[in-house]
């Protein structure tokens, strides 16, 4: 990486030498190290064609070296192996930052529901039940069992000792069409038609994101 770096840099000193000076519109300068790297130059320029007809054009100004050396740019990424250079164009913060926007979405409002009622991503104007929920008292995932209900008996050391573990959850589970049974570890709820979660003070749990 080093040697062509250095490479790089004496292609632009070169190419600059020979705009800034008074016998360049003449041909390539003469004397000694120079002599050799200038007829190098030369036959580069000549089979390239744009950058052979810069470095003969008198009154060379700005613009020209600018342009020297984007061509030398552009001609060293050409270069690049196929490989690097896609590596390079995915690895950027816009494409990462977009793919992080594009696949993480949350409800809002975020709804329970019956099994009738279809889950996903809550709107306003799409109610669909989330099933992403998290507690943020303690820290459990809720888990919802469509068709069931729980039991009137179940208390709060029945989930503290017994989630998430569904052979153990099914002693107070009652069978029941059409209605879905929500717990984490210190909170449970039996739901018959959509509600809106802000409804339930009591309740702390959050849409946990949805991947699209």
């Amino acid at each position: 990486m080093a040697d062509e770096l250095e490479l790089l840099l004496d292609e632009v000193e070169a190419r600059l030498c020979r705009l800034s000076a008074p016998g360049a519109a003449r041909g390539p300068l003469r004397g000694g190290r120079e002599d050799e790297e200038g007829e190098k130059e030369e036959e580069g320029a000549a089979a390239k064609g744009r950058s052979a007809k810069m470095l003969v054009s008198p009154g060379s100004s700005d613009e020209d070296i600018d342009d020297v050396i984007d061509e030398i740019c552009n001609d060293s990424f050409a270069k690049m192996p196929p490989k690097f250079k896609s590596n390079s164009a995915r690895l950027t913060p816009e494409n990462n930052s977009a793919a992080v926007q594009i696949h993480r979405r949350r409800c809002c409002p975020v709804y329970l529901g019956g099994s009738s009622s279809p889950n996903g991503i809550g709107t306003n104007i799409s109610k669909r039940t989330c099933d992403q929920l998290r507690c943020t008292a303690c820290d459990f995932r809720v888990s919802l069992f469509n068709d069931y209900i729980w039991d009137q008996s179940c208390d709060y050391l029945f989930f503290r000792n017994n989630m998430p573990e569904l052979s153990k959850l099914r002693a107070k589970m009652i069978k029941k069409k059409g209605s879905r049974a929500y717990a984490c570890q210190c909170s449970w709820r039996s739901i018959d038609e959509l509600t809106d979660l802000q409804t339930d003070q009591q309740l702390r749990w959050v849409c946990g994101k949805h991947a699209e």
